[in-house]
């Protein structure tokens, strides 16, 4: 073959796209990651070289960073209606009766499938290739999401070739957040202080909604495919379907049957009834539906639903049982969060004995009493919470909950901050629970991921005193003799310690500032400062004002970065870990700047803008010497307006007699042309135009 870049670049996509079907779809990793990342990134440098060959459906497109205004909405060329749902048997066998009549006696089966708890969803395919992704909707209508379902590494960009393939089809599927994936970003968000999210279907709608592409592909959503729709007849049934669909390399369950008749449709229910909750994805019935196509025409529609489907719906598990309790737990920014102790009881496949209650004014609303009868479900059948108490069954030794005023774990005052619902610990440099949880987070695999520190050693290392900030891991290789001395510490465990704490000291910078623990700097919001910092310098010398005007930063985490920032013992500890040889920087130099055309000038970007998104402005501004601020004051040289700006900038620019231009009038000060999200900008041209002023 050809070594041209157009040839090179076909084989890529044809093997990356081989590797992702064999690992998704068939559990099959045939390389290494490091292998894998290495053919993305050369992917990626031949589309960046030559931009005229690359494809919108190509696997570099799986990581996101399209960044979306609004969602457009368009007609569904085949209605999404939703189906008849039933919580009772004798409903389906009414259902089975009347399917019996609409077919006048003739044979049919049934096929049943798993209704999966997430975000109905539409794919068109032309050609073999993903062209639109739009949702539900209200059963006519939907939003176009396509940018974002690409992200979504189960979904094929292209289809596996296939006989009696249409070459225009429509496929039916739903979107949704794996359980583990579920409870790690929950996880994250408690971490955080974040409210939780209720249920995994409501994380995954929200993600698909996102306006930033990479953040969808951080989510890590996944998708079965459960229809086929084509103009004509290309099957027979819809089992048919659903074995070309995985022909096609479309991931659909393994978990669908057909079903004879009604009794084994019934046998299927009583299965997975229990059998669901071992899958790791939120399940809440069963989908039943004839299987011969040709008979579905024959039963038809109503209005809103087919006569030859129906949803059976497993009712919500809740229980009965005693509140023994209530403890609190201090988190690692100091959140006190009480829990409920309960007496045992069987649950959606597991046995809950604690559930969170969390903050003092869930306890007041619910109007809780240790001693009381409780009613507790699982919430989207994964986080149990208590939904009330039994008064009529109330116990007259019913004692009520007072919430603790000190620390249940140092006995500091505990404070409230207005506007917030946590009781908060305010002793962050001697409060062990949460010393003993930012070592925690730290070593946590999304921070620093040193391996031989996970939290179990670190709570025993914190116990025998051997560890009380993050940078004193770095001095247990100087404490080797401390450490051969404790039980279950062999030659080996503390050669894998001493490695993984090595390895750290490379870990970037990004991963380092999350490490860190400082209040509201996840993830995201870490790599956001980290880029556009470079350094830990820079970054603890940037005003909030300054900082909050980073993308996706804002002021209550510019704040609290900042706060951090000036405690002594934060710079102390900054220190330690430069000592120790921690990534403080991002290695390589910075982007040259493009031009010194608005060195000396700030801008305020306010609202959402037409032809690039806020950061892609930012970095243009950035890349011409001009400083990005994210309040407007007297010294602020021009506030930049989007559509739906906010009222109370423009107001205090008016009053300073700020210049208020429009996002063509900043391109015009760079000469750069109007152009679509994503586009390079274009710098040159010495006539600085006349602005306009709102």
């Amino acid at each position: 073959m050809s070594d041209t870049p157009a040839h090179r670049l076909a084989a890529l996509t044809e093997r990356l796209h081989y590797l992702n079907h064999q690992y998704y779809q068939n559990d099959v990793s045939e390389v290494s990651d490091p292998e894998f990342d290495a053919l993305l990134a050369e992917l990626a440098a031949l589309e960046a070289a030559h931009p005229g060959l690359a494809s919108p459906n190509s696997p570099t497109q799986r990581v996101g960073g399209a960044v979306t205004k609004q969602f457009a909405t368009v007609p569904h060329r085949y209605p999404m209606l939703s189906l008849g749902n039933t919580y009772s048997e004798d409903d389906l066998r009414e259902f089975d009766e009347r399917v019996q009549k609409g077919l006048e006696g003739a044979p049919y089966a049934y096929v049943c499938e798993l209704k999966f708890d997430g975000v109905a969803m539409s794919l068109r395919y032309e050609n073999g290739q993903l062209t639109q992704a739009v949702t539900r909707g209200d059963g006519s209508r939907g939003d176009v999401v396509t940018a974002n379902v690409r992200t979504i590494r189960p979904v094929p960009l292209h289809l596996r070739p296939a006989p009696n393939q249409p070459l225009d089809l429509e496929v039916r599927g739903e979107v949704f957040m794996p359980l583990p994936v579920f409870a790690e970003l929950n996880a994250e968000r408690e971490a955080n202080d974040e409210a939780l999210l209720a249920n995994p279907r409501n994380a995954a709608s929200g993600a698909l909604k996102l306006q930033d592409s990479a953040q969808v592909a951080a989510r890590k959503l996944s998708l079965f495919a459960y229809s086929l729709l084509a103009p004509g007849r290309t099957f027979g049934s819809h089992s048919e379907t659903l074995e070309a669909l995985a022909d096609y390399g479309l991931p659909v369950s393994k978990t669908w049957r057909r079903c004879a008749g009604l009794a084994e449709v019934l046998a299927f229910v009583h299965e997975w009834d229990k059998k669901r909750f071992t899958l790791p994805v939120a399940t809440d019935g069963i989908v039943i539906k004839v299987d011969d196509l040709r008979q579905q025409d024959q039963l038809g529609y109503t209005a809103k639903s087919p006569r030859w489907a129906i949803a059976y719906k497993y009712p919500a598990e809740a229980g009965r049982t005693r509140l023994l309790a209530v403890e609190y737990n201090v988190g690692r920014t100091g959140a006190v969060t009480p829990v409920a102790v309960l007496a045992p009881v069987p649950l959606a496949g597991t046995v809950v004995r604690r559930a969170t209650l969390h903050n003092a004014q869930q306890i007041a609303v619910l109007d809780l009493r240790v001693g009381d009868l409780v009613l507790v479900e699982k919430g989207g059948e994964i986080i149990p919470k208590i939904t009330g108490a039994v008064l009529a069954e109330r116990p007259a030794e019913a004692v009520p909950i007072a919430y603790p005023t000190a620390c249940p774990a140092c006995g500091t005052a505990l404070v409230r901050t207005e506007g917030e619902a946590h009781i908060r610990c305010p002793n962050e440099r001697g409060c062990p629970p949460q010393l003993k949880a930012r070592l925690e987070h730290y070593v946590s695999r999304k921070a620093l991921n040193i391996d031989g520190l996970g939290a179990e050693t670190v709570g025993r290392f914190f116990d025998l005193n051997l560890l009380r900030t993050v940078a004193d891991i770095y001095t247990l290789p100087a404490r080797r003799a401390e450490l051969v001395t404790l039980e279950r510490m062999g030659e080996k465990s503390i050669a894998n310690l001493l490695a993984g704490i090595e390895k750290s000291k490379a870990a970037p910078f990004d991963k380092v500032l999350f490490g860190l623990g400082i209040r509201h700097v996840g993830e995201t919001v870490a790599r956001k400062l980290a880029a556009h910092y470079r350094s830990i310098e820079n970054l603890a010398a940037a005003p909030a004002a300054e900082m909050a005007a980073v993308p996706e930063v804002g002021g209550i985490i510019a704040e609290a970065a900042a706060a951090w920032f000036r405690q002594p013992e934060s710079q102390q500890l900054l220190e330690q870990l430069r000592v120790a040889g921690v990534q403080l920087a991002l290695m390589g130099e910075a982007p040259a700047p493009a031009s010194d055309r608005l060195a000396g000038k700030t801008f305020v970007l306010s609202g959402v803008f037409e032809h690039h998104s806020r950061e892609e402005l930012q970095r243009l501004i950035e890349a011409h010497g001009g400083k990005i601020s994210g309040s407007i004051s007297k010294k602020l040289s021009y506030l930049v307006a989007g559509e739906n700006m906010g009222p109370a900038k423009r107001e205090k620019a008016l009053a300073l007699k700020v210049p208020i231009i429009a996002e063509n009038d900043l391109l015009e000060l760079l000469a750069v042309p109007t152009a679509p999200p994503g586009a390079a900008p274009i710098g040159g041209g010495d006539e600085v135009p006349q602005l306009s002023l709102f």
